[in-house]
Formats: C-alpha cells, sequence, structure tokens
C-alpha cells in the first residue's frame, strides 16, 4: 500500500520545484498558479491543497531552502574552530549554493523581493539564524583576540552578507552560463572582512 504522507510530501515537492522553475523563467508576477500546475502536472485546484495562493508558495519555497541552508551550513563548518577559515567556509558554501542551484538562487535573489508580503510583513526568522552563524564567528574570534573588538557583530554580518548578496546577484542575472569563479569570488570576500576585522595589520591571514 502506498503511504498517504509520503505521497502527498512528494506531491508537495513537486509543486514547489515546478513552482521555482517558473518563477525563474518567467517572473514572479507573470507566472499563474496554471504555469505551476501544468508544469508539475496537476490540476490548478491541486496547489490550493497545499498552499493559499502564489504568495505564500514562493515564501514557502524560501522557508524550505533556508532550511536546508542552515543545515548544509552547520555541516560546512562542522569541526573548524579558526574564526578565520570559518568566515572562508561561509562564504564558500553560500556561493556554492548558488552555483549549484542557480535556478533557486534566481527565485530568493531576484523574484523573492518582488513580493510586498516578504518585504512588508514577513518575518524572515531563518535567515537571521543563517546570518546568526557569521555573528557567532565575529564574536568568537572577538574573544579570541583575533578580531577587533570595535566591531558591532551585527552591523558586521549584515555587511559581510550584502556583499555576499551583491556577487551572488551580479552572477544570477548575469547573461552567460558562468560569468566569473564563484570559489575565487567567495574567498576574495572573505579575506576583505578577515582583514578588515583583524585586530591589527598582518602579512599573513592564512590560520
Amino acid at each position: 500500500m502506498s503511504d498517504p504522507k509520503r505521497s502527498r510530501t512528494d506531491k508537495r515537492t513537486l509543486i514547489t520545484n515546478a513552482a521555482i522553475n517558473v518563477f525563474a523563467d518567467k517572473g514572479f508576477h507573470q507566472a499563474r498558479i496554471s504555469d505551476i500546475a501544468r508544469t508539475a502536472g496537476v490540476a490548478d485546484g491541486t496547489i490550493y491543497l497545499y498552499f493559499k495562493n502564489k504568495e505564500d508558495l514562493l515564501l514557502s519555497i524560501f522557508e524550505e531552502k533556508m532550511d536546508l541552508m542552515l543545515s548544509g551550513l552547520g555541516e560546512a563548518l562542522e569541526g573548524v574552530n579558526a574564526p578565520r577559515q570559518r568566515t572562508r567556509l561561509f562564504a564558500l558554501f553560500h556561493f556554492r549554493q548558488v552555483f549549484e542551484n542557480r535556478q533557486t538562487a534566481e527565485v530568493l535573489q531576484v523574484e523573492l523581493r518582488l513580493s510586498n508580503k516578504f518585504l512588508k510583513d514577513y518575518r524572515p526568522e531563518k535567515l537571521w539564524a543563517y546570518l546568526g552563524v557569521f555573528g557567532q564567528i565575529i564574536r568568537e574570534g572577538q574573544e579570541m583576540g583575533m578580531f577587533r573588538k570595535d566591531l558591532d557583530p551585527f552591523i558586521t554580518m549584515w555587511g559581510f552578507f550584502g556583499g555576499l548578496d551583491e556577487i551572488a546577484m551580479q552572477w544570477v542575472l548575469s547573461s552567460k552560463s558562468d560569468p566569473f569563479p564563484l570559489d575565487e569570488a567567495a574567498l576574495q570576500m572573505a579575506n576583505l572582512f578577515i582583514r578588515g576585522m583583524a585586530l591589527a595589520p598582518t602579512s599573513s591571514i592564512e590560520s
């Protein structure tokens, strides 16, 4: 016998993946529920069994992908204690998600910002948790005497994320399939911030 719960989960995933394809191809505002249903191979009404409307579907994509980002980031940083190396690994992880999931990145980088609900009413707590990981890296670096004490972790983590976000946006929106090497961009951004956060000038930032 088939498992109804698993079948429901599979169908929700099917719809979510179809929505990512349609939003990336047509844009959020131009996409219709019927487009998503056709891509998913389900009836229009089936989508409303899982999502209230198109905007709810978009926010659900954000929630689900941020869950994966948080767990993946934890795995990427596991066993690494040096704040400088954790900074590099954070940037590398972030850009690898963009590289490996370009359509999803386009939806989250571009289309999500077109949602009035996301911009005005929604509390992106999972994004804050994701950024909070870098905030903790800063605090650990300060406690270990590697990063400047005058740094505000809140401002610095948003500055770091803002830099990563803008580079990711440029990569995603480029007409080229691979406009520039994201791994190199990650290390350049990480090292730029490491130097800026350093307690004192140093000729080596390898540790």
